[in-house]
Protein backbone atom coordinates (compact mmCIF):
# COMPACT_ATOMS: atom_id res chain seq x y z
CA UNK A 1 0.00 0.00 0.00
CA UNK A 2 1.28 3.46 -0.92
CA UNK A 3 0.22 6.77 0.69
CA UNK A 4 -0.36 10.05 -1.15
CA UNK A 5 -1.11 13.69 -0.32
CA UNK A 6 -2.58 16.24 -2.73
CA UNK A 7 -2.95 20.01 -2.23
CA UNK A 8 -6.38 21.03 -3.50
CA UNK A 9 -7.15 24.15 -5.54
CA UNK A 10 -10.39 26.12 -5.67
CA UNK A 11 -12.20 24.26 -2.88
CA UNK A 12 -12.90 24.63 0.83
CA UNK A 13 -10.80 21.55 1.52
CA UNK A 14 -7.06 22.24 1.58
CA UNK A 15 -5.55 18.79 1.13
CA UNK A 16 -6.48 15.17 0.48
CA UNK A 17 -4.65 12.17 1.92
CA UNK A 18 -5.29 8.68 0.60
CA UNK A 19 -3.75 5.27 0.09
CA UNK A 20 -3.67 3.08 -2.99
CA UNK A 21 -3.49 -0.67 -2.61
CA UNK A 22 -2.60 -1.53 -6.19
CA UNK A 23 -5.38 0.24 -8.07
CA UNK A 24 -7.83 0.23 -5.14
CA UNK A 25 -8.62 3.46 -3.24
CA UNK A 26 -8.29 3.26 0.55
CA UNK A 27 -8.35 5.59 3.58
CA UNK A 28 -9.39 8.88 1.93
CA UNK A 29 -9.15 11.85 4.31
CA UNK A 30 -9.93 15.47 3.43
CA UNK A 31 -8.36 18.34 5.39
CA UNK A 32 -10.97 21.07 5.97
CA UNK A 33 -14.03 21.34 3.72
CA UNK A 34 -17.65 20.40 4.35
CA UNK A 35 -17.04 17.46 6.67
CA UNK A 36 -20.32 15.65 6.04
CA UNK A 37 -19.88 15.80 2.28
CA UNK A 38 -16.18 14.97 2.24
CA UNK A 39 -16.64 12.07 4.65
CA UNK A 40 -19.47 10.78 2.45
CA UNK A 41 -17.33 10.96 -0.69
CA UNK A 42 -14.45 9.28 1.14
CA UNK A 43 -16.62 6.36 2.25
CA UNK A 44 -18.24 5.96 -1.16
CA UNK A 45 -14.90 5.57 -2.99
CA UNK A 46 -13.41 3.22 -0.37
CA UNK A 47 -12.58 -0.04 -2.14
CA UNK A 48 -13.31 1.41 -5.60
CA UNK A 49 -10.79 1.14 -8.42
CA UNK A 50 -8.84 4.31 -9.24
CA UNK A 51 -10.27 4.44 -12.78
CA UNK A 52 -13.86 4.01 -11.58
CA UNK A 53 -13.46 6.75 -8.95
CA UNK A 54 -11.90 9.13 -11.49
CA UNK A 55 -14.69 8.40 -13.97
CA UNK A 56 -17.44 9.07 -11.42
CA UNK A 57 -15.94 12.16 -9.76
CA UNK A 58 -14.27 14.11 -12.60
CA UNK A 59 -15.98 17.32 -13.60
CA UNK A 60 -18.29 17.71 -10.60
CA UNK A 61 -18.71 21.45 -9.99
CA UNK A 62 -19.42 23.21 -6.69
CA UNK A 63 -21.09 26.60 -6.88
CA UNK A 64 -19.68 27.58 -10.27
CA UNK A 65 -16.06 27.20 -9.12
CA UNK A 66 -15.20 24.88 -11.97
CA UNK A 67 -14.18 22.19 -9.49
CA UNK A 68 -15.29 20.57 -6.23
CA UNK A 69 -13.89 18.34 -3.51
CA UNK A 70 -14.91 15.20 -5.46
CA UNK A 71 -13.34 16.65 -8.65
CA UNK A 72 -10.15 17.44 -6.72
CA UNK A 73 -10.09 13.84 -5.46
CA UNK A 74 -10.33 12.68 -9.08
CA UNK A 75 -7.38 14.94 -9.95
CA UNK A 76 -5.43 13.61 -6.96
CA UNK A 77 -6.07 10.01 -8.01
CA UNK A 78 -5.08 10.77 -11.61
CA UNK A 79 -1.84 12.40 -10.39
CA UNK A 80 -1.06 9.39 -8.20
CA UNK A 81 -1.81 7.04 -11.11
CA UNK A 82 0.58 9.03 -13.31
CA UNK A 83 3.41 8.56 -10.80
CA UNK A 84 3.10 4.78 -10.96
Amino acid sequence: MKSYSYKTRGTCSREIHFDLDGDVVKNVRFVMGCMGNTQGVARLVEGMSVDEAISRLSGIDCGGRGTSCPDQLAKALAAAKDTE
